[in-house]
């Protein structure tokens, strides 16, 4: 393989583990939110 496509490679995976880390986080943080109304709620 030639460096550009390697390099082309790492770009891309870097994006697409950005985008799937992105996508993580606003799960995460809508559960928290979700289980605080919950908490909130049963109190």
């Amino acid at each position: 393989m030639a460096k550009e496509e390697i390099k082309k490679l790492l770009e891309n995976s870097k994006k697409v583990l950005d985008a799937d880390y992105d996508s993580f986080t606003k799960s995460i943080e809508s559960d928290l939110t979700s289980f605080k109304k919950k908490t909130l709620d049963k109190i």
